[in-house]
């Protein structure tokens, strides 16, 4: 079993999920005492969130680079970003250390396809929504067609995201809300939704939605351990 390196605390409400999961994996696979080999390198997301904020991202790519030679010097053979945010300097992440960087995009993506869908339905931050790292990479190396909600909903996911999911709150408000979100993506086209932020898996579940959910954290974590038993 090679060792999971995981760059958590962005924040912790769903790093505790990427290892409970990633767990509970192992124990399926492998059955009785086993769990995954792993290690956690967890930030201080408040340090972390004002650098997003002020668009400061080259520090926070250093931050990042350190995580990930931290966890390669403890012995991890590949490393997982447990944020989609954060993924916005994965390459240069993966350019820093000697080790693998297992991509939480391209992960989903292979969950997507497999389903068989083509246009696809993205929440997450307004980095995630917005910027070309995550919605370019799915649109381009694996052609689906990626739909994102418009201005004054995606400034709410990204509010209710900061503010309450990364807070350790869930409320019945802002699941109402994401789930309208949700059906005027479908009146567009949407086939199923991806759970951009590793967050709305702990708002939203799929007994909620008209049409089915990719939760990334779950997709990455499974993934991870698939990666980890190969």
């Amino acid at each position: 079993m090679k060792t999971i390196g995981l760059i958590g605390g962005m924040s912790w409400e769903s790093s505790i999920e990427y290892y409970r999961i990633i767990n509970e994996t192992v124990r399926q696979r492998l059955g009785g005492l086993h769990s995954a080999k792993s290690l956690i390198y967890s930030v201080d997301f408040a340090e972390v969130e004002k650098l997003q904020k002020g668009q400061r991202w080259e520090e926070a790519t250093e931050v990042m680079i350190d995580a990930a030679r931290a966890l390669e010097r403890g012995g991890a053979d590949f490393v997982i970003i447990c944020t989609n945010t954060m993924h916005l300097m994965a390459e240069q992440v993966e350019a820093g250390i000697g080790i693998p960087l297992l991509h939480i995009a391209d992960a989903t993506a292979a969950r997507i396809k497999e389903k068989g869908y083509d246009t696809i339905g993205l929440l997450g931050t307004s980095f995630t929504m917005e910027a070309d790292f995550y919605r370019g990479r799915l649109e381009q190396m694996h052609d689906l067609n990626v739909i994102i909600p418009e201005g004054p909903d995606r400034k709410m996911v990204h509010k209710v995201i900061y503010d309450e999911l990364c807070c350790g709150k869930i409320s019945e408000l802002a699941r109402r809300r994401y789930l309208e979100v949700i059906e005027r993506l479908v009146n567009r086209g949407s086939e199923a939704i991806i759970l951009g932020c590793t967050e709305i898996g702990l708002l939203v579940k799929d007994k909620d939605s008209p049409v089915e959910l990719f939760d990334t954290a779950r997709i990455h974590a499974v993934a991870a351990v698939e990666y980890a038993l190969a």
